[in-house]
């Protein structure tokens, strides 16, 4: 009796209440990533980095490509003591140039820690304007579609990238490359 009497009480107060929808939309964070000054800037930076990583790299191997050579070139006339010798000299390097490899370009590496400090700017730019606009807009969820989250069916009514661009100073205008392709039809003069 008692259980159905609380069952009955808490029909009767959820049914009062009224349903409330909940707000949602999402951004391209690609295409406002695309339109920012301050990432197009870090990603250069990033490049400089990775490529002077890949140079400092590349000289390694080709400081032991000589090593292997000259090894090659003076093999028979060495000693069993100095041919040894020589080819642990070759595997130290070698394996220092993997080390350095991984500590560059390896899981949480140098170029992994660059990118995170150089990203950091303008992500908490994007962040705090999304923010901003959810707060504007009283929205209570904002999805990215350019993450791992997968959109099967995105509403342009639910976009609000245009906001966060606005919020950020970025010109909101689709280039040549956002417009829509199937209306760029070309002829070729006869």
């Amino acid at each position: 009796m008692k259980k159905a009497l609380f069952f009955v009480l808490l029909c009767a107060v959820w049914a009062s209440t009224p349903a409330q929808a909940q707000k949602f939309g999402y951004v391209d964070t690609e295409f406002i990533f695309s339109k920012m000054p301050e990432y197009q800037k870090a990603l250069g930076e990033i490049d400089k980095f990775a490529d002077k990583w890949s140079k400092d790299i590349q000289d390694k191997y080709v400081e032991i490509d000589k090593l292997q050579k000259a090894y090659q070139a003076e093999e028979i006339l060495l000693t069993e003591d100095m041919k040894r010798e020589r080819l642990r000299a070759i595997s130290d390097k070698e394996r220092e140039a993997r080390d350095y490899n991984n500590k560059v370009f390896g899981y949480q590496g140098l170029l992994f820690e660059k990118k995170k400090e150089l990203m950091k700017s303008p992500m908490e730019l994007v962040n705090r304007a999304v923010e901003k606009v959810c707060l504007q807009k009283k929205l209570d969820f904002m999805f990215d579609k350019a993450s791992d989250f997968v959109m099967l069916y995105t509403n342009p009514r639910h976009d609000y990238s245009d906001y966060v661009m606005e919020e950020l100073g970025l010109d909101i205008k689709p280039t040549a490359t956002n417009s829509n392709p199937i209306n760029n039809t070309t002829t070729k003069p006869k």
